[in-house]
């Protein structure tokens, strides 16, 4: 498990059969940002919980997904300083 920042929201219209209804976002992990499945209902500036591989695919939903990165979890607080 990782702890990001939501950055923002990821538009693509244009995507594969079975990812038509899944919400993206751009998530920052240290310096560095990916592109997240979102199945909690983050906002931007949240701190969340996002698991990897096969866990991500499994909580975005079905294990054939096309996911490798999916938030799992909103922090309700979390102090990144400390």
């Amino acid at each position: 498990m990782k702890i990001c920042k939501i950055i923002k929201p990821l538009v693509s219209t244009n995507r594969i059969p079975g990812f038509e209804h899944k919400h993206l976002q751009v998530v920052q992990d240290g310096s560095s940002m990916a592109v997240a499945v979102d199945a909690v209902g983050a906002s931007p500036g949240d701190w969340v919980i996002c698991v990897g591989s096969s866990a991500a695919r499994e909580a975005a939903g079905n294990k054939d997904y096309p996911s490798d990165l999916t938030i799992v979890g909103i922090i309700d607080d979390w102090d990144p300083e400390h």
